[in-house]
């Protein structure tokens, strides 16, 4: 069997956030152990250093976007770096910065997939929907826009930079552990008919159901992206972020919810995001993600006995019945 090779990608910068520290986040998983924790799951790891960006202009918005063209040269570096990856057939880790970075990253995922004829999943693990424009937002910070931007609604420049508009449709989205909307954006992603695993569906339904709903329909032509903010965790358990919301997924249900996206065997590419050491606890919450990451990529307590997944065994035995 061939090795996988993954390759770590540092994106330092918070020029779309509100809290300065995100820029920090690639070394703080660098130092939690990332590339051991990865290579312990048999991955070769090719680490591509940090990209070098515009530093943080600090600007108000201007025309409801702030820091806007860096935002945007941020976004074009990440582009460019995570296409190269995935066109040499690796698997691009985008180390995180702000989430806005995701424009650029799954953009680039986007136009891999096009081009390839394959079938695109972007499952995006968030306490926020993300869905702001630059209308709709209160704050003008772009790491709440990055969904409506891929969609096509947003600065041209952004929404144009996987060459095609929209990049990514809303139907191809499973937003996970959502709790804090605007008041705008919860019409706009109404309107849109996203759909969204709120707290309130993991807390009736469970995470086990949840992530069976947001993972139905893949089959193996089909590009899973995993975009992993980590205030999709509960404060209390991951606290160095800085917008963080109560009342978040707890570690049993991070776990299961990784577990189980592993076992799909389809992830292709991944953003982990908006780490913010500044406000962490002796780097406790990029251990945190690093740990959930080994499950990303497969460790589990026991050795599991189906070999592709639930997912992947329905279409199997669907062809084996239809043929």
């Amino acid at each position: 069997m061939t090795t996988r090779t993954v390759s770590l990608i540092g994106a330092p910068t918070d020029v779309g956030a509100a809290e300065r520290g995100a820029s920090m986040g690639p070394e703080a998983m660098r130092v939690a152990g990332i590339e051991r924790a990865l290579e312990r799951r048999g991955l070769q790891v090719a680490d591509r250093a940090n990209l070098a960006g515009p530093a943080n202009p600090r600007q108000p918005p201007v025309a409801g976007y702030r820091n806007l063209q860096a935002v945007l040269d941020w976004n074009r570096l990440v582009h460019a770096e995570v296409y190269q990856e995935l066109g040499a057939g690796r698997l691009p880790i985008l180390l995180g910065g702000d989430h806005s970075l995701a424009i650029g990253s799954i953009s680039a995922v986007a136009r891999h997939c096009r081009e390839a004829g394959r079938k695109l999943r972007v499952l995006w693990l968030d306490a926020h929907a993300d869905f702001n424009t630059g209308e709709l937002s209160p704050s003008g910070n772009l790491h709440g826009m990055p969904l409506a931007c891929l969609c096509g609604f947003g600065p041209q420049a952004l929404a144009q930079l996987g060459g095609a508009v929209p990049s990514l449709h809303p139907q191809w989205i499973r937003q996970i552990g959502v709790r804090s909307v605007d008041e705008g954006e919860r019409r706009f992603v109404h309107d849109l008919a996203v759909d969204v695993f709120d707290m309130r569906y993991i807390d009736e339904m469970g995470m086990r159901q949840t992530m069976e709903q947001a993972l139905a329909g893949l089959d193996r032509d089909t590009h899973l992206h995993v975009s992993f903010d980590v205030d999709f965790l509960d404060p209390d358990i991951a606290p160095g972020v800085g917008t963080r919301v109560p009342g978040g997924p707890t570690y049993r249900e991070a776990q299961l919810c990784m577990e189980m996206i592993a076992d799909t065997r389809l992830v292709g590419s991944l953003d982990i995001v908006e780490l913010n050491p500044a406000l962490d606890v002796r780097n406790e919450t990029a251990l945190l993600a690093v740990s959930l990451l080994e499950s990303l990529f497969g460790k589990s307590t026991l050795v599991r006995r189906q070999a592709a997944g639930p997912t992947l065994d329905l279409v199997e035995n669907k062809l084996a019945s239809s043929a």
